[in-house]
């Protein structure tokens, strides 16, 4: 088992006293039996009224509502979670779904099937790309095919890190060979999709090594539904070829499509203009 405290803190400067409107935070990971919270704290100034619900994904949601104009709005988020996916590739995948290509049972697709469906319409770019990785008639294990995926992205793209909001599409990222984990995920997804896997996104943070500037960071990959493993995270960003989620990864939010899960989503009326200033510290405890 392995601890972590997490700190996201987010600071909105605006140009003069505005009226907040309800915001909508995705700050607290998600529980389970590898991912258990020991505490939670979350401070927001001015002060708000909490109304926690699980959405529609049992993400964990909680509605912050205000009283009194204000021209600063902090959020922090601290969290200490146990993390037990200490061996990810400690699982096994259904007799019939061992080796691709194969067919999701009847039953589960019925759930499975909006996660089946494409984001954006698949063209030729996407196609091209997707038949770099697997030709009709090959016969591969179904976990390989999904690591040659993310060892493609990683030997075709450059990582970049972008500041601008939003997620690429998959064509965007193709095009400009370039994107950021949330752009790779998306990607990932998509391919994923192509081929005939139920693929959804992920939002969370992300534990590296300390430096004096990194000390952890929000991050995004994908998960795919592997029948009898489960949904199963994998990360086209980290790793020379990618990697298989595990115990660095602490998973916040899951949706179908990327933009329905930021961390922080409101509005506010008054004098346009502000300033963001977000600082997250993933730090390992003993």
């Amino acid at each position: 088992m392995q601890r972590y405290k997490i700190l996201h803190r987010t600071y909105y400067n605006f140009s003069a006293n505005v009226q907040l409107e309800a915001h909508a935070l995705r700050l607290r990971p998600r529980e389970g039996h590898e991912l258990r919270i020991e505490s939670s704290a979350l401070k927001i100034t001015p002060p708000a009224t909490l109304r926690w619900y699980r959405d529609v994904e049992d993400n964990s949601v909680a509605i912050a509502t205000f009283a009194s104009p204000t021209r600063q709005l902090l959020i922090e988020s601290e969290v200490v979670i146990q993390q037990y996916n200490e061996a990810p590739l400690d699982f096994l995948v259904a007799d019939y779904a061992t080796y691709y290509p194969f067919a999701y049972l009847p039953e589960d697709q019925v759930v499975l099937l909006p996660y089946m469906r494409n984001g954006h319409p698949v063209n030729g770019a996407l196609s091209s790309w997707v038949a770099g990785v697997w030709r009709p008639g090959e016969q591969i294990q179904t976990y390989s095919l999904l690591q040659r995926l993310m060892t493609r992205i990683q030997q075709t793209l450059s990582y970049q890190v972008r500041e601008e909001p939003g997620v690429q599409t998959a064509t965007a990222t193709l095009a400009r060979g370039t994107g950021s984990c949330r752009d790779y995920a998306y990607l990932f997804m998509e391919a994923a999709r192509c081929l005939g896997f139920a693929a959804r996104f992920v939002s969370g943070y992300l534990h590296t090594p300390p430096s004096n500037a990194d000390f952890g960071s929000t991050h995004a990959w994908a998960e795919v539904f592997l029948p009898g493993a489960g949904w199963k995270g994998f990360d086209p960003t980290n790793g020379v070829n990618g990697t298989v989620v595990g115990t660095d990864h602490t998973a916040v939010a899951v949706a179908r499509m990327p933009e329905s899960v930021p961390p922080i989503a409101g509005a506010f009326l008054g004098p346009p203009g502000a300033n963001l200033d977000v600082g997250v510290w993933v730090t390992a405890l003993p």
